[in-house]
């Protein structure tokens, strides 16, 4: 238990660590790429819900009134 609590204490000063002097990435990241990776993960989503939508032929739950009909009622045979 001793070990697990000491890697844990070290595990939250490293992190309070990185909250005080900052991340090792560059600040520069997402004002160069953000605007880049947004539209090219809006891209993707839409490319792949296009497919989905349209080509792999899932029957998807829609309203069934109208198109579902009860079964006619099956009397049980009297006993004489």
């Amino acid at each position: 238990m001793f070990r697990f609590g000491k890697a844990a204490f070290n595990i939250t000063r490293q992190a309070s660590q990185q909250v005080r002097h900052g991340s090792t990435e560059s600040p520069n990241f997402h004002d160069k790429y953000g605007t880049a990776v947004l539209l090219g993960g809006a891209a993707f989503c839409t490319a792949v819900w296009s497919y989905v939508l349209t080509q792999t032929g899932i029957t998807w739950n829609l309203s069934p009134v109208g198109k579902v009909q009860p079964l006619p009622w099956k009397q049980a045979e009297e006993e004489e």
